[in-house]
């Protein structure tokens, strides 16, 4: 019975598929913010470049 309790905590304690998972929402948050950052300013330097041709 203790090789079966002893067996079951050792696959408890195994985090290796648990940082897989985590490594990978860290990469997905960080591409969702990368986009909206490039969305925000192509729209602002956009209109930037606009002004300036307007202005020539």
């Amino acid at each position: 019975m203790n090789t079966l309790i002893n067996k079951i905590r050792k696959l408890h304690n195994q985090e290796t598929g648990a940082t897989m998972v985590e490594y990978g929402l860290m990469v997905a948050l960080i591409a969702v913010v990368c986009l909206a950052a490039v969305t925000l300013l192509g729209t602002n330097v956009k209109d930037i470049f606009n002004q300036i041709a307007g202005s020539v």
